[in-house]
């Protein structure tokens, strides 16, 4: 099975970036850091996501990210299919804290259940093609909607471009760098729309 051993976040300053994320989120080798002046704008194509089990958990990394400089894109409520919220890394990557329950079953806690990457695509059918020749094992698929893929630390969905920025609360719109690199056993590759996989290496910097 292919996997994601980790993201790599291109940003202007590691060392305030690592900050950030360690403090924030705690998430260790999951997510790195590495140094770009790559030029880029509005939405970058991707989001990022931390899927935890109640709205306290929630509530506690949006406060936590706040503290730390983040901007709230989306504050936090309820909807169809649970709760969650939408904030800004300093770095301007977006991240999506969310859970299914609508009810707190217990104290907040700082657990992450699941890494989610999620990607916009201009041809999700096209992209999930792309990805299962090289490895990465469907969970799920909804036409040319949405796919999910079993892949390891960090999950891998393919999301339609517009679908993603809206649910993230911003526009569409971006051009430039992704200022991402995933990194996997898969190789070296670009997906059809530009986002860059390295080999899975020691070598970036590792927040926490």
């Amino acid at each position: 099975m292919t996997s994601i051993e980790f993201i790599t976040i291109e940003v202007a300053d590691t060392a305030a970036a690592d900050r950030f994320y360690d403090a924030a989120f705690g998430l260790g080798s999951r997510v790195r850091t590495r140094v770009s002046d790559a030029a880029t704008s509005g939405f970058r194509g991707f989001t990022m996501s931390l899927i935890v089990s109640q709205p306290a958990t929630v509530d506690g990394f949006v406060d936590s990210a706040v503290a730390t400089g983040a901007k709230v894109v989306k504050a936090a409520e309820k909807s169809l299919w649970g709760y969650g919220a939408v904030v800004q890394a300093p770095d301007g990557t977006i991240w999506t804290i969310a859970s299914s329950s609508k009810k707190n079953s217990g104290p907040a806690t700082r657990e992450v259940e699941a890494v989610v990457l999620q990607l916009g695509c201009e041809d999700v059918g096209a992209s999930k093609r792309f990805y299962a020749e090289r490895g990465l094992t469907v969970s799920k698929s909804f036409g040319g909607r949405y796919v999910e893929f079993d892949s390891g630390p960090v999950k891998l969905t393919l999301n339609k471009r517009k679908a993603l920025a809206k649910n993230a609360g911003v526009a569409a719109e971006g051009s430039g760098a992704h200022r991402i690199v995933i990194g996997g056993d898969a190789g070296a590759f670009s997906d059809p729309d530009g986002f860059a996989w390295e080999a899975a290496r020691s070598g970036a910097s590792a927040t926490g």
